[in-house]
């Protein structure tokens, strides 16, 4: 064997050597795969959050799916029911029952059976009617919140109270479209519900109108009997509604109206509707003292 062979083959074997120590221990004695547990080959099962059944409205026309989350609490005991208008599950219901489900556990909140109205139309359902072209565009159509309230009252609150085991006292929350038209309702019709939560209502529609009315309204019920809950965000193409809203609350609301605003200039009308909620059932809904 020549001189350079013998070189070649001594080179050779210093390289098997560490590449041999390198790949056959680690791989024999510390496989990365050998600790993952099995897995089952079976079809996976859905989780359950609550109950949904549909309602054949016959004042709106058409087929209304409605999400329910029912406390534990609720179960034994007869609940007040807080309803939501943006409450499919794949809006606002999923995370507004997580803070119920949370509030109900950890004692900040009283118990209250969730109800959620999937929408099916929203801009249509949410909104009174509006003079302002702008407000028009928005949608192909506006202006049925008469009718979706009519349908709470008539129809959605009847069938909620058949099937559940529930009080009396109701509530509503929303946000955006969904706040303006719990605003309105509780113009128009302030005994339809207990409490109103309105996060960030969308008050610029029809040229603020509801605000404008609002002096008017507190004067037409002088006996009202309910529970107000504003927030608003950071957005300052949304404060000139709520500055005009809360002017006339302080000016003219009757005694009976229980009503506070809470600003909340870190969020923004994306943002407000969780921690908003959170802070309104904590403030409203404590449980009582024993």
């Amino acid at each position: 064997m020549s001189a350079r062979s013998r070189l070649l083959l001594s080179l050779l074997l210093l390289c098997e050597i560490p590449l041999a120590g390198a790949f056959s221990l680690p791989f024999s004695n510390n496989d990365p795969l050998k600790d993952v547990p099995k897995v089952s080959t079976g079809a996976a099962t859905a989780q359950v959050l609550g109950q949904t059944f549909t309602i054949e409205s016959k004042i709106l026309k058409e087929t209304w799916r409605i999400n329910v989350y029912t406390p534990p609490a609720c179960a034994s005991v007869a609940c007040p029911a807080l309803y939501m208008a943006d409450g499919g599950i794949n809006e606002d219901f999923i995370h507004i029952a997580g803070l119920v489900q949370v509030g109900t556990s950890n004692n900040t909140m009283r118990p209250f059976l969730l109800v959620g109205v999937e929408n099916t139309e929203r801009r249509r359902d949410l909104t009174p009617p509006t003079d302002v072209a702008e407000d028009r565009r928005i949608a192909p159509r506006v202006g049925g919140s008469a009718l979706f309230r009519q349908f709470f009252r008539d129809e959605l609150k009847l069938a909620i109270q058949a099937r559940y085991n529930t009080t009396q006292e109701s509530a509503i929350v929303g946000e955006s479209l969904a706040g303006l038209f719990i605003v309105e309702t509780l113009l128009v019709e302030p005994k339809l519900f207990d409490t109103y939560i309105a996060i960030s209502p969308s008050l610029w529609w029809n040229d603020q109108a509801l605000p404008k009315a609002t002096a008017a309204a507190m004067k037409a019920h002088p006996d009202l009997r309910a529970t107000l809950y504003l927030s608003q965000g950071s957005d300052s193409s949304e404060r000139p509604g709520m500055d005009a809203l809360v002017a006339a609350l302080k000016a003219s609301a009757p005694a009976g109206l229980s009503w506070r605003y809470e600003p909340m200039p870190n969020e923004t009308h994306g943002t407000i509707f969780h921690p908003a909620a959170m802070a309104a059932f904590r403030q409203l809904f404590a449980p009582k003292a024993p």
